[in-house]
């Protein structure tokens, strides 16, 4: 599925504009045109006055049970002549089964119905859950709540049913609440109405019956009507003006049913009798006062709410009299169709109110389509449901919903990482948690854990070492299935949270239920308060990008939570400063064409074993919207690549290294591209390449060299190394690690800038792609900076950037087992490379060189490339001005027919077919770079888009080139362009 234009956009804002509170006539629900329709007449001359009945009845069905199960259901239809069923647990495929069953023996269509309140996954495995109606209290932008409607209309059809009991519009304003809560849109009776019609149009408009419940309302309970009655002791006017208000509402706004509840409220009914079996509820206020018109369902008529003091059967009969249409959950069908006869009988109810009571289900049926039943296949039923639009519509609503209760001295999003050090710890987690994975994606974080009922000791310690730590990231976990109001933390746990939301830079993200902030002491003074909702990988994923500005919050609270919070809190935080990880729609993009189209090349790639894996990352409009690892580390065994491996970058190095430095240097005013190596090092004063300026150097015109193969110059003619250059052993004069048997002189740099000197110069001076200048430029930036190389790329850029894997000789802080290993050297080194640089040049430069060195994961590069492709800014800082940017990335000699930028690659001046160094679709103003190993970088300003490939194709030897013959990289390239328009 596609996301929707921006006239579908534009059109669909109108309608959820349309049904806010402006003064309109009231809709009637437009299933009714159908009461007298052809079909339905002809239907009701072919039932008799028992089968009438039965069409009033819909029983409980169940997709997880055993063939038993089945044929009770079966025999139901067959006999009793039921009108529908309600689906519970099961699984989709298996409930799309039975309902093809149930519906091929039944003699009128069957209307099918669930409780999806946040969607399938309800009710069925492996579907989707959106969030709880709480949590889209919080969301401002309704239209994404008619979207998701729109979603589970369709997933609801394609499971072969036609209506939802749902949305709940009880006014939540009890904390005790033990049935409704998060199940409410709050405590607001006007957002709760706003907010209802939202979700209801979403459905109805795809033809799936909605049924507000629970009337007239369920919100100011503290009583499980599943497990009693209910009582609820307010006068008219206050039901009439805040419990109903939301009912009348959507009544207004055309919603086809109403549910009611089982409640005994004597300000409605002094009678006592719960409102489902009340006629002065249901047909004195429901229909009279109110004018409904639509289909009136009851609660489920199995809950001891109604069920207490009334027998199966008689309750239904009750029902009915009290002016309902449909019975759900009915638990004895048969006593239920004599009951209501018999009250016909006596003259308590007549035929042509049980005629207009069928009538009314039967034009429903039409309404949905059931006139012209086809029965549904099963085939990818699972992939359908979970669609990547789907997931888009979760993921956004998860991202709205988030509520930041407090944000002192706008705290987050954090900023200047570099000067952060930062712990998280998940209260109530025994393990590492998806929270702090997340966290983890954006700089280095220590993660700790407290679980429910950690001891003293325990605690002691975790308080211990917080104190190592200015900033501190605290998560409190329920893992229980339902967000409840209630809270399971030992006193010391509660004790221990009060203590550190008191402390200065404390940032709490609290994945529970709202009401459960009141029962925390202290947590309204904690710097930052984040509300999540639930405890869902979703909301933790979303919660950790909000931390460090991957999107901005504009959530609102919808309750009050004692003296500490009340409803309608929430602050907006300051902008979007870094990516966010997000559904390829999010960005424009088609996730299935995206997913499909990358899948399919990588496996060819590995198949023909010009990869052994490798990760793809894919970031537009700053947002990582593809990020997946491939394949294994080598074909030979069975460590399968992870995103967060680090991979030898090779010639990526090249733009990633001395050339921000430079570039920051050159804002500085100590650096010119009209200068010359002999400017910066006068070492090469009065050699050849004097005066060469660095534009010309920059954009490979220079006349210089290719390469230097500057091993080979360290044998003798016998092919034994010069006395001078190696030892087997590591030593004060021979400290520079090649292997671990191979120790360099400490001063062969020296060698390798007098060969570099002396090398002669090409004939011509065209674009000949050369690396030789950048084995210089480390003691450049030094030279001009009065800093250690690594130093100064750590402190101005990657730790800025919270890229903490990028870096050189990754050995030195990260385990091996995290690096994936390149080539099998049998030239020089004579062992598997792994761990350090695989390009013989930067490893005889210690490993650290702007020519090759650098290593990261996917993921931290791509924070580099994205602050170019930002022209010089990320995380809400500036690293190099955007004139330099523009300056060094456009095309410098394009009337030599050189394409080619300051140290960065460009696309080809003219197209040449499928062989082009970049996909035909990238815009002239694109740049990047590749690597020998099989990595690539690209950024497109054109289209906002980033291209991160990591591979080691140089795996097990150079002498492999199928990548360069599949041209996989381009073509992937193409796939995200195409991604974009279809």
């Amino acid at each position: 599925m596609r996301l929707f234009s921006l006239k579908k956009l534009f059109l669909t804002t109108i309608v959820c504009c349309g049904i806010q509170f402006s003064s309109y006539a009231q809709q009637q629900p437009e299933f009714l045109e159908y009461t007298n329709s052809k079909w339905v007449d002809s239907v009701m001359q072919k039932l008799s006055p028992n089968e009438r009945i039965a069409q009033l009845i819909m029983v409980a069905a169940y997709s997880n049970r055993d063939s038993k199960h089945k044929e009770e259901i079966l025999k139901l239809i067959k006999e009793q002549k039921i009108g529908g069923l309600i689906f519970f647990q099961g699984t989709a495929k298996k409930q799309v089964q039975l309902m093809n069953d149930y519906q091929l023996v039944s003699e009128v269509p069957l209307l099918g119905a669930i409780d999806a309140e946040w969607g399938l996954g309800m009710r069925l495995d492996n579907t989707i859950s959106f969030p709880y109606q709480m949590a889209l209290g919080a969301i401002q932008d309704d239209t994404l709540l008619y979207k998701m409607g729109e979603e589970v209309a369709r997933q609801i059809k394609r499971t072969g049913l036609h209506m939802n009991f749902a949305p709940v519009v009880d006014v939540n304003n009890n904390p005790n609440n033990p049935v409704i809560n998060y199940r409410s849109f709050g405590e607001d009776k006007e957002k709760v109405a706003e907010k209802g019609i939202a979700y209801m149009k979403g459905m109805q408009d795809q033809k799936i019956l909605t049924s507000a419940k629970h009337f007239p309302g369920h919100g100011d309970t503290d009583t499980d009507s599943h497990k009693a009655l209910p009582q609820i002791n307010h006068p008219f006017s206050r039901l009439d003006s805040l419990e109903m208000y939301p009912f009348k509402k959507l009544i207004d706004a055309g919603i086809g049913g109403v549910m009611v509840a089982h409640l005994n409220i004597p300000a409605l009914d002094s009678s006592g009798v719960p409102s489902t079996l009340s006629k002065k509820i249901i047909s004195g206020i429901l229909k009279e006062k109110l004018g409904f018109k639509g289909l009136i369902v009851t609660d489920a008529m199995n809950m001891k709410g109604v069920t207490t003091g009334n027998e199966p059967g008689v309750v239904d009969k009750k029902a009915i009299i009290a002016g309902n249409d449909l019975l759900e959950f009915t638990e004895d069908v048969p006593k239920a169709i004599a009951e209501v006869r018999k009250a016909i009988n006596q003259g308590v109810i007549s035929q042509k109110d049980i005629d207009e009571k069928c009538r009314k289900v039967l034009a429903v049926k039409q309404w949905v389509g059931l006139h012209k039943y086809e029965a549904l296949k099963t085939a990818n039923i699972d992939k359908e449901l979970n669609n990547s639009y789907a997931k888009y519509i979760q993921q956004k609503l998860v991202e709205k919903s988030l509520t930041v209760l407090k944000n002192e001295q706008e705290m987050i999003p954090l900023r200047r990482l570099d000067t952060l050090k930062i712990a998280s710890i998940s209260i109530g987690a025994e393990k590492k948690t998806t929270f702090q994975e997340n966290l983890g994606w954006y700089t280095k974080i220590d993660h700790f854990q407290l679980k429910n009922e950690a001891s003293a000791s325990q605690i002691s310690a975790v308080k211990e070492k917080l104190k190592n730590y200015n900033v501190v990231i605290a998560g409190l976990h329920d893992h229980s299935k339902y967000p409840r109001n209630s809270i399971q933390y030992s006193n010391a746990v509660l004790k221990f949270i009060a203590e550190i939301a008191q402390n200065e830079h404390t940032i709490f993200s609290i994945f529970k239920n709202p009401y459960t902030l009141n029962k925390i002491d202290n947590i309204e003074e904690a710097s930052v308060v984040i509300e999540a909702y639930q405890d869902s990988e979703l909301s933790q994923q979303k919660a950790a990008q909000l931390i460090f500005g991957g999107f901005k919050a504009d959530g609102k609270l919808p309750v009050s939570v004692g003296d500490k919070f009340k409803a309608g809190d929430g602050v907006e935080t300051s902008e979007k400063i870094r990516f966010s990880y997000t559904a390829p729609e999010d960005a424009g993009m088609n996730a299935d064409f995206l997913q499909n189209g990358i899948d399919s090349l990588m496996q060819q790639a590995m198949d023909l074993k010009a990869i052994p894996g490798g990760v793809v990352l894919i970031a537009k409009d700053e947002k990582i919207v593809f990020q997946k690892a491939y394949g294994l580390h080598k074909y030979s065994d069975t460590v399968k690549t992870q995103a967060s491996d680090l991979f030898d970058l090779a010639s990526v190095t090249k733009i990633s290294s001395a050339l921000p430095a430079l570039m920051k240097l050159h804002d500085e005013g100590k650096f010119s591209l009209e200068d010359g190596i002999d400017d910066y090092l006068p070492y090469f004063k009065n050699s050849n390449k004097a005066d060469v300026p660095f534009r010309q150097i920059f954009a490979h015109q220079a006349r210089f060299k290719p390469w230097i193969a500057f091993w080979q110059n360290t044998l003798r003619k016998n092919g034994s190394y010069k006395w001078n250059t190696f030892k087997k052993d590591s030593s004060a004069r021979f400290p520079i690690k090649i292997s671990n048997d191979m120790w360099l002189h400490r001063n062969y740099k020296k060698k390798i800038y007098k060969a570099i000197k002396k090398s002669p110069l090409e004939e011509k001076a065209e674009y000949k792609y050369s690396g030789l200048a950048f084995y210089l430029l480390p003691q450049i930036v030094e030279n001009l900076s009065n800093e250690d190389y690594r130093t100064y790329l750590n402190e101005n850029f990657y730790s800025k950037l919270g890229a903490t894997t990028l870096g050189y000789r990754p050995t030195e802080e990260f385990d091996i087992s995290r690096i994936v290993p390149t080539e099998s050297d049998f030239n020089f080194r004579h062992e598997p490379i792994h761990g350090s640089v695989h390009d013989e040049g930067a490893i005889m430069m210690d490993g650290v060189s702007a020519n090759a060195g650098l290593f990261s994961n996917a993921n931290d590069l791509a924070k580099l490339m994205q602050m170019y492709l930002n022209m010089g800014e990320y995380g809400g800082e500036r690293y190099i001005e955007e004139t330099t940017f523009k300056e060094w990335t456009k095309t410098q000699f394009p009337e030599n027919n050189n394409r080619r930028a300051i140290a960065f690659d460009k696309p080809n001046l003219k197209y040449t077919g499928p062989g082009n160094n970049t996909a035909k679709d990238a815009s002239a103003a694109s740049f990047g770079h590749t690597g020998f190993t099989g990595t690539m970088v690209w950024m497109d300003p054109a289209k906002e888009l980033l291209f991160v490939f990591l591979s080691n194709r140089v795996l097990p030897t150079r002498d492999n080139q199928r990548l360069y013959s599949l041209n996989t990289r381009t073509q992937i390239q193409q796939v995200l362009y195409d991604s974009i328009d279809n």
